[in-house]
């Protein structure tokens, strides 16, 4: 298992440092970063005196070793819009970003898992043909049409949910104030159901499919027709004979799920004038705030490849064989 965990830190390692070299060259993309830092009315000798003082007049490969130093002591750079550490501003936005992920991976699985083996069940019938064109409808629709379409329908016509607006949970537990934060989470719930199932409903959908996928070829092994053989009802031969085995390649996509609704939040976020990393990157790109940028792109990079080690390491417990094939 040490073996195991060392590997995937050495692997996670050498993605960090793929996800630095490119937010790093990103920002020379453009041109000469000096002049994100001075304001237009600048004379050469201002923008040379910055360009010095920044480090922008050394070669390129010494710049990218004196950015990495940085990094390892957490300096991420300072926010050209809020001209205070770049790291703060984003790990201020990350609790709500968090927070619409959590749920929105929560309402996915909570209505995935039921369909799919539904479907597994049913294979074949009309129960079955309409979970499957649901799945393929939600895989279909682009996040950012079904926001507003919420929006005008829910939010606006129905009155029944805020179309806006945010009740913090995760910021109150993460400030050690854990009762006030769970207080909060039966009045941030409508504020979060919208933009959550927004976000949920690629996840729920492709995780539909997957679960029937993988419960079908479950159904069909000697094991479990062993199982039926001895006399068991269907609820336990399915419920926990079938449903142990189905669920890993589930659990294996878990991380990679959690890790698409940390990323793809950008959108849902800025139509539900949601206040998390999202909508500040957004904002950052408006802003050409680079440093900001890059903060948000490297904190979800991290935070993507700890799920992944975490589900890994979940994986690797309930199937030993993928300790040894590494």
């Amino acid at each position: 298992m040490i073996g195991f965990v060392v590997r995937r830190l050495w692997q996670s390692l050498l993605v960090i440092f793929g996800v630095t070299l490119v937010t790093f060259l990103s920002m020379h993309m453009g041109g000469d970063p000096t002049y994100l830092y001075v304001n237009e009315h600048a004379s050469d000798a201002q923008i040379a005196a910055t360009r010095a003082a920044l480090g922008f007049d050394k070669p390129l490969p010494v710049q990218y070793l004196h950015y990495a130093v940085r990094l390892l002591h957490g300096d991420m750079g300072t926010s050209l819009t809020y001209r205070t550490p770049a790291l703060d501003v984003v790990l201020r936005h990350f609790p709500a970003t968090l927070e619409l992920a959590m749920f929105a991976l929560i309402v996915a699985l909570v209505f995935a898992i039921p369909l799919g083996v539904l479907a597994a069940m049913k294979r074949g019938t009309p129960l079955d043909g309409g979970i499957m064109i649901f799945a393929m409808f939600g895989q279909s629709i682009p996040s950012f049409w079904l926001g507003i379409m919420m929006i005008l329908a829910v939010g606006l016509g129905l009155r029944w949910l805020p179309i806006s607006g945010r009740v913090p949970v995760l910021d109150e537990i993460f400030a050690g104030n854990i009762a006030e934060g769970l207080a909060n989470i039966p009045r941030a719930i409508p504020y979060l159901i919208m933009p959550g199932m927004t976000i949920a409903f690629f996840t729920l959908a492709r995780t539909t499919r997957l679960v029937r996928a993988s419960m079908l070829e479950v159904l069909s092994l000697d094991y479990v027709r062993t199982a039926r053989s001895k006399g068991l009802n269907e609820l336990r031969v399915v419920g926990y004979h079938a449903m142990r085995n189905a669920m890993l390649p589930v659990i294996t996509m878990l991380g990679l799920e959690m890790g698409f609704l940390l990323s793809g939040v950008v959108v849902v976020e800025t139509i539900f004038s949601w206040p998390g990393v999202g909508r500040l990157v957004y904002n950052a790109i408006n802003h050409r705030d680079i440093p900001l940028v890059q903060a948000a792109v490297i904190l979800f990079a991290v935070t993507f490849l700890a799920l992944n080690l975490a589900v890994d390491l979940l994986y690797a417990q309930l199937d030993p064989r993928i300790r040894l094939n590494g």
